[in-house]
C-alpha cells in the first residue's frame, strides 16, 4: 500500500540548539541501528537507546521510524545535491575541462556521496518508505541535475552526440542507478576501479571515443 505522506513528518520543528543536537543524535544513531539490525529489527526503542533518550522524547521529534527513515533518505539526497551544485558553481571554468574530467568530477562525487555506509544506503533504497514528499525531492533533484548536465554537454566542443537532451538523461540515469546498484551491492568493489571504468564508458559514449582513454 503506497504511502499517503501522513505521519511521516517530524513532529517537533527543533527551535532551540539543544532540540536540534537532539534531533541530529537520534538520526544519527537511527543511521547506526539501520545498518546493524536492518530496517525491520531497526526498532524505535533500539535508536532511542542508542541516541541515550527516552522513548517518549523521540516520538517528540518523529511519530515512527518510518518519519526517521524518511529524513535520513532526504538528508542524504540533499548532501549529494549540495556536492553537485557546489562543483557547478563556475559553469564557464567547467566548460574548459575535458568531458573526461567532467565526468569523473560527477562520478567521484556521486561515488562518494555512495560509499560511507553500504549497509545502511541499501536498507534506504530497498526498504525505505516511498513517501510522497521523498519521492518528489528525488525528482526535483534528477531534474536540476539533468537540466545542469543539459547546459555542460550542449556547449562543449568535445561533445558527439546526436541529441543533447537524451544524452543528459542517460547520464544523469546512468550514473546514479549503476553507483546505487553497485555500491549498494552483496560484496567489496573497488571504488577507484569502479568510477575509472565507468568513467571510460560515459566519456566513450559522449565523445564517440575521441578522448585520452579512446580510440579514434
Amino acid at each position: 500500500m503506497p504511502y499517503d505522506g501522513r505521519g511521516l513528518q517530524p513532529r517537533k520543528q527543533p527551535r532551540q540548539i539543544r532540540a536540534e543536537l537532539t534531533r541530529e543524535r537520534i538520526l544519527d544513531a537511527a543511521a547506526h541501528v539501520f545498518a546493524e539490525y536492518g530496517y525491520a529489527a531497526g526498532t524505535t526503542n533500539r535508536i532511542a537507546e542508542r541516541a541515550r533518550v527516552s522513548i517518549g522524547s523521540l516520538y517528540q521529534y518523529y511519530p515512527n521510524k518510518d518519519a526517521i527513515l524518511v529524513e535520513l533518505l532526504i538528508r542524504h539526497l540533499d548532501a549529494g545535491m549540495a556536492a553537485v551544485d557546489a562543483a557547478r558553481l563556475d559553469r564557464d571554468a567547467l566548460r574548459s575541462e575535458s568531458v573526461e574530467d567532467l565526468m569523473r568530477l560527477y562520478v567521484g562525487q556521486v561515488i562518494a556521496n555512495h560509499r560511507d555506509d553500504p549497509k545502511l544506503l541499501r536498507v534506504m533504497i530497498e526498504q525505505g518508505p516511498r513517501a510522497p514528499e521523498l519521492l518528489e525531492r528525488v525528482a526535483q533533484n534528477e531534474l536540476r541535475q539533468i537540466a545542469a548536465t543539459r547546459k555542460l554537454l550542449g556547449s562543449h566542443p568535445e561533445v558527439r552526440v546526436a541529441d543533447v537532451d537524451v544524452a543528459a538523461r542517460l547520464v544523469v540515469s546512468t550514473v546514479e542507478m549503476v553507483v546505487h546498484k553497485v555500491m549498494a551491492g552483496p560484496g567489496e568493489v573497488d571504488a577507484a576501479r569502479f568510477e575509472e571504468e565507468l568513467v571510460t564508458m560515459l566519456t566513450g559514449y559522449l565523445t564517440g571515443g575521441r578522448f585520452r582513454g579512446g580510440a579514434e
